[in-house]
């Protein structure tokens, strides 16, 4: 059975806005989580996001990481999650231990395999997408030769493929899912990796109270996800509790509204209920 964490111990971040055309703007939500007194913010590793003809540009994962590590100075800086497939092992090693190096220690490195949405992007530039036995090669090379650097690791991805590797990056995070479906998840990773840093991310709506949270999904014009946690500060904390009872040690918020300069601010106070319960 895995054991929670204390409550006053669970660290909660955020995603930075990627999809976007100005740098300025995610540097400026980093800036803001960490004068918040957040965790840790971390950027997606994308080429671009969505279909043509409404496909939104992406800045570059590691250009942005070393931006964001050189306009902080406190808070954890990281990838959720970088893609083996797009970089050759040591090139991957390499940039994070740039980014480490810039940021004086504060680098977390997610690494995942890519999933069937990352299949157009690959291609697009020539990079084959290959079999999910390719890609887990791959990522299994990432993974290594990243914690040769000394950086801390979180496996990002479905269990079944790739719990066994959570041994030796140390860490292992869920993004989406019900609390029911992470603790299931959660208890896999344990049988090989008792020691494992456990973490979750999702999509969140965030508002000053519920009814704010509502309003501001009700206001965007696509349908919101199944899983998406809405709500204001002590309901999204009390939705966030439920994996820290089944383990999580991290919380990372993606908000839907990800480029909102409230979302800082509306996270530290989801931060301050969930170390309260």
């Amino acid at each position: 059975m895995t054991t929670p964490p204390p409550r006053s111990q669970v660290r909660v971040g955020m995603t930075l806005p990627s999809f976007v055309d100005d740098p300025s703007e995610p540097i400026e939500i980093a800036r803001a989580a960490e004068r918040a007194g957040l965790d840790g913010v971390f950027v997606f590793d994308h080429l671009w996001r969505g279909a043509l003809p409404h496909r939104r540009p992406a800045l570059e994962c590691f250009t942005l990481l070393g931006a964001v590590a050189a306009a902080t100075s406190r808070i954890a800086v990281g990838t959720l999650v970088a893609r083996a497939t797009l970089r050759p092992a040591a090139t991957l090693a390499n940039a994070v231990a740039t980014a480490q190096r810039v940021s004086d220690g504060r680098v977390i490195a997610g690494i995942g395999s890519g999933d069937s949405e990352s299949r157009p992007e690959n291609e697009a530039f020539g990079l084959e997408f290959g079999t999910m036995a390719d890609r887990i090669e791959a990522l299994h090379g990432a993974v290594r030769a990243v914690r040769a650097t000394g950086v801390p690791v979180w496996v990002g991805g479905k269990v079944a493929p790739v719990r066994e590797l959570v041994a030796v990056a140390g860490g292992w995070n869920r993004w989406g899912g019900s609390p029911a479906r992470f603790g299931s998840d959660a208890a896999l990773v344990r049988e090989v990796a008792a020691q494992a840093t456990l973490t979750w991310g999702g999509l969140v709506q965030l508002g000053d109270d519920d009814a704010d949270a509502i309003a501001r999904v009700q206001s965007r014009s696509s349908t919101p996800p199944a899983d998406l946690v809405v709500g204001g500060p002590q309901r999204v904390a009390e939705q966030f509790a439920a994996y820290v009872e089944l383990g999580a040690s991290w919380i990372i918020a993606g908000p839907v509204d990800s480029r909102s300069p409230q979302n800082p601010e509306l996270l530290a106070a989801v931060a301050a209920e969930l170390r309260e319960r």
